[in-house]
């Protein structure tokens, strides 16, 4: 067979992009020529719910890339796709058993997956030493990129809750399901092109009735919770510690501990519980839920039904009153949602005395 019959690009629904370079072409080749089939769907034992028919499938550019994935845009049956694709490597016998591992695990909690807020799941294809997943593809790209794309502390507070609660929703029909993501960060998460967030690569992610502890993990430390840096036993609060750093990250559009390595904010989390500095102008009602949720302590973490009680009830009290983020003051003998009724009567108040 030609080089020419392994690959088709793409760009926008179908129709011929520019052309690859030379240099280019050999790359995605060299990843593509796996998933190439005489026309017929790949399957294995167990693998009809799922398998990909690789003759609909077309790959076009590349537009992100992990350790040891490579995530392009494509088109399935006529659908906008992403395809990440994930290669063994075979000098590491080891690693190439984990990827596999990930591979089948990742398939299988995205079947049993679906919420607004979560990335939709298509199809796969497993035929080593190449992997595919192919999910819905979303043209906001990440909502790291887009943060990264705006000036710090820019982002108006309504569309700080509203993709906020958008991720809160999206984790906590996760942890519903008894899920884990454990590798929460912005650059996981992804935006639709009416700015709505879906929760996404779950690689890593475990049930919670199968998690051990973090030894071997391969998460990424900036958004990592200490317990799970000094590889403890760990639960669904690792997630809230994360959704604290992402909190903090969409009211500063900056990237958390950004003066250190990875490793070295590794160990000013887990050894000196440094935790990204918030700006003297955060509100302190966020101030106060950022800190409740990256916590040291896994138990004094709220969980995402309280944290999306706490953004609904703030969304309602700004849409009242557009000064309220600059009154409220949370009080640590009594939560938001004691102290919510008497805000809204103030904030009522206020308003018919002007």
């Amino acid at each position: 067979m030609k080089e020419s019959q392994w690959f088709k690009q793409i760009t926008n629904h179908g129709r011929p992009g520019r052309r690859l370079s030379l240099g280019e072409y050999k790359r995605t080749v060299s990843w593509s020529k796996y998933l190439v089939s005489s026309g017929a769907a790949i399957k294995g034992d167990g693998e009809d719910e799922w398998s990909a028919d690789l003759s609909q499938l077309f790959i076009g550019n590349k537009f992100a890339m992990g350790r040891h994935s490579r995530i392009y845009r494509g088109v399935y049956k006529q659908m906008d796709v992403a395809i990440k694709l994930i290669s063994q490597p075979e000098e590491d016998e080891n690693l190439a058993t984990l990827l596999e591992q990930q591979f089948t695990s990742e398939v299988a909690l995205l079947l049993r997956l679906r919420h607004p807020n979560i990335v939709t799941f298509v199809a796969a294809c497993k035929k080593p030493p190449v992997f595919c997943i192919i999910t819905e593809y979303l043209a906001g790209g990440s909502l790291r990129k887009y943060l990264h794309q705006h000036e710090p502390y820019s982002l108006p507070l309504d569309l700080v809750l509203r993709l906020a609660l958008d991720i809160a929703r999206g984790m906590h029909y996760l942890h519903s399901k008894g899920i884990l993501h454990r590798d929460l960060k912005s650059e996981n998460l992804l935006l639709g092109e009416d700015m709505c967030v879906k929760v996404a690569d779950f690689g890593i992610s475990c049930l919670e009735s199968q998690c051990g502890s973090g030894k071997g993990f391969m998460g990424t430390y900036r958004w990592m919770a200490p317990e799970m840096i000094k590889e403890k036993k760990h639960t669904k609060k690792v997630d809230v510690y994360s959704f604290g750093i992402v909190l903090w990250e969409i009211l500063t559009a900056l990237t958390p501990f950004q003066d250190m390595t990875p490793e070295q904010a590794a160990f000013a989390v887990s050894e000196k519980n440094a935790r990204p500095p918030l700006p003297p102008a955060c509100p302190k009602a966020f101030r106060h839920l950022i800190s409740r949720c990256w916590s040291s302590n896994p138990d004094k973490r709220p969980h995402f039904d309280e944290i999306i009680s706490i953004l609904e009830n703030y969304t309602e009290a700004l849409e009242e009153d557009p000064t309220f983020f600059s009154y409220y003051k949370p009080s640590k003998h009594q939560t938001f949602l004691q102290c919510i009724p008497r805000c809204k009567t103030l904030c009522r108040f206020t308003s018919l005395k002007a």
